[in-house]
């Protein structure tokens, strides 16, 4: 470029940040090195961008407080379709600043008020739905499907064409046929190298019964998305548990390699506003490379600090102090909206993603529409045990645990018997114990004899030890909880971590040794909730023998969640209300902890570990690291 060439460019663009009604230019926020940020707008709001001034302007807002590598531009909604020109017009407005554009269908009916799908069997829908496949083709190459790619509807066409097969399988069959035909099929006749992504929802239990099909759809799609838009686990009405914003996208990830796009969040159902940036942070920590933000009205609203007093005035991972001189520093003259908070929270993360390596976490199976103990892993994150959930049995891993829902592999008991003659380690939870006793070769008697009674104990009182003798209190609940009665073989099986109810005994923790593999019983409370309600030396214990092994465990109370990685690196984080003191045990012998964030050491100790009994082997080498975490905050840690 000659100097004549810049010249006439700086002078353009001061000429041009004087013109009359311009504002003067805003500090733009920093990239993110580690992911990219897109935001999601609805049709409602692309149709508001007929208006050019109110596009600039709420551009310009978000733009200040976020950086927004893309956007989903959505074409169709709940009978909304919008026209060829406007598309474009959206298309082009940013693409000229630089932002990447793809394009969004959410395939909503008009309905009741509650979610709607079209009727897949009407041909009319149908001749509907490929035509909203057509359009947006026409003018993207890339297409997300918002999280309504799913089948709800019980018309005569549906009942008819269903026949006598259950509604999980004849939806299954149906939306894989949908996907195929009238929504990847018609986009690429019209563009052949259009890349379709199937958003998934955060209800990966139930899926299967509304079509959504994880094991097909993930090859019938270029690419899958995943909802991690948990919200509040209380007021919701779904009661999603914090930590599935981070291992929704691992077990997406293990479904999909190298093809799950992102993580989705949005602005609904929060009490307090730091539940809104614990969704990103957790969504991020899986080391997904995108988020996705709900949607670009959403982010213009003032964002309301909520029921947050009992920690407002400690310096937590959300500082409203901080977010104040974010949103101060841009420029913006409009109250503190979802934008800046968003902005403000994800540069939070940012700073430590790229020190942290691959995620890791005790093996866990679901089968492909399976289903049962509803969401146990995520109750199970939320007490300190990180899960990696596979879908397919993960034989490599030493330890691998079992919920109710393999239930589902016809073949589950010969898979646990072959990796205990392995020497791996089984974990199973009284569910699945249910679901597995009795007698034959297909049941769980061929490995151990334990019944789960179908009764109920009170318990109060914990009591934990290896061998026979007196065990080692662990505490009460004083309120007691509710827990399935599970009987066992005296010296066959051993109660490694037991409650009392009225005296009588309630294993919570049973061992037994099968071949050169040792096979643990958890016993899930009848209210999962109660999980958080048993004492910290009783979480601790089990964590202890279920995470034998594992390079790093932590001793604290419930809802502190543990995020390990490959590289020596860890992040706690706490969801609780007040600070809480953690005790970090890594295997091996470090000199100390650096938090990622400040660079702030923490000195590494040599735990005193006595013997459980006479004969055990000598461990190898831990250090303790012993660290405040605040409250509804993270902190991230290299062990040197």
């Amino acid at each position: 470029m000659t100097f004549r060439t810049r010249l006439l460019l700086l002078f353009l663009l001061a000429f041009t940040c004087l013109l009359p009604g311009m504002a003067p230019a805003q500090a733009l926020p920093p990239a993110h090195e580690n992911f990219k940020v897109a935001v999601y707008i609805p049709v409602s709001v692309v149709e508001q961008m007929k208006d050019p001034a109110w596009l600039a302007s709420s551009w310009s807002e978000i733009g200040s407080q976020v950086k927004v590598d893309k956007v989903y531009i959505e074409s169709y909604r709940s009978g909304v379709l919008a026209d060829d020109a406007l598309l474009e017009n959206v298309k082009a407005y940013f693409a000229a600043r630089g932002v990447q554009t793809a394009g969004g269908i959410a395939f909503t009916s008009i309905g009741s008020g509650q979610y709607s799908s079209f009727s897949y069997t009407n041909p009319k829908d149908r001749a509907y739905v490929r035509h909203i496949s057509e359009v947006t083709a026409r003018h993207f190459d890339e297409i997300i499907l918002d999280d309504f790619f799913f089948n709800d509807t019980k018309s005569d066409s549906d009942i008819a064409a269903k026949g006598n097969a259950s509604w999980t399988a004849f939806r299954l069959r149906l939306m894989d046929e949908v996907a195929r035909n009238l929504v990847v099929g018609a986009a690429r006749a019209v563009n052949p190298k259009v890349k379709m992504v199937v958003k998934f929802p955060n209800w990966y239990e139930h899926f299967q019964a509304n079509g959504y099909d994880l094991d097909q759809e993930p090859k019938i799609f270029a690419g899958i998305y995943t909802g991690t838009e948990t919200r509040d686990p209380v007021i919701a009405d779904q009661h999603l548990q914090q930590y599935e914003s981070y291992e929704i996208i691992r077990y997406f990830d293990n479904i999909a390699p190298g093809r799950n796009g992102g993580g989705w969040v949005d602005t609904f159902t929060i009490r307090y506003l730091d539940r809104y940036s614990e969704q990103l942070w957790d969504t991020m920590l899986a080391r997904t490379p995108e988020i996705t933000l709900f949607e670009y009205s959403n982010l213009l609203r003032p964002a309301e600090a909520g029921d947050r007093n009992a920690w407002s005035g400690l310096h937590t991972s959300f500082d409203s102090a901080e977010l104040e001189k974010w949103h101060a520093a841009s420029g913006s003259k409009e109250p503190i909206d979802y934008a800046a908070v968003a902005g403000y929270s994800l540069s939070k993360v940012n700073a430590v993603l790229g020190k942290l390596g691959n995620p890791i976490g005790i093996a866990s199976y679901k089968p492909y529409q399976s289903t049962g103990e509803d969401f146990l892993h995520n109750y199970l994150g939320m007490i300190g045990i990180p899960i990696e959930m596979h879908p397919a049995f993960p034989a490599s891993a030493n330890t691998i645990l079992l919920t109710e829902d393999a239930k589902f592999d016809p073949a589950i008991v010969s898979k646990i018997k072959a990796h205990l003659q392995k020497g791996g380690n089984v974990i199973i939870t009284s569910g699945l114990l249910k679901a597995l006793q009795g007698k034959g070769p297909n049941q769980l008697d061929q490995i151990v004899e334990l019944v789960n009674t179908g009764n109920v104990l009170n318990v109060h009182d914990y009591w934990g030890a290896f061998g026979p003798g007196s065990g080692a209190n662990m505490g009460t609940t004083p309120a007691g909880l509710l827990v399935p009665e599970i009987t066992f073989m005296t010296n066959d099986a051993w109660p490694v971590v037991r409650g009392t109810a009225n005296g009588h005994g309630a294993p919570l923790l049973l061992m037994d040794r099968y071949s050169k593999g040792m096979l643990f019983v958890l016993t899930i409370p009848e209210n999962m909730d109660d999980l958080y309600a048993l004492p910290q030396p009783v979480l601790t214990a089990i964590k202890q023998y279920l995470m034998q092994g594992f390079p790093v465990q932590i001793d604290a109370p419930s809802k502190v969640s543990l995020f390990a990685y490959d590289n020596h690196t860890f992040v706690v984080e706490s969801f609780l209300d007040q600070p809480v003191q953690v005790t970090v045990t890594a295997l091996g012998s470090f000199a100390k902890a650096r938090n990622l964030a400040s660079g702030e050491t923490v000195e590494g100790k040599t735990p005193v570990s006595p013997r459980r009994w006479r004969r055990e082997p000598p461990q190898p080498p831990k250090t303790e690291f012993h660290i405040e975490v605040a409250p509804h905050s993270f902190a991230a840690f290299a062990e040197e």
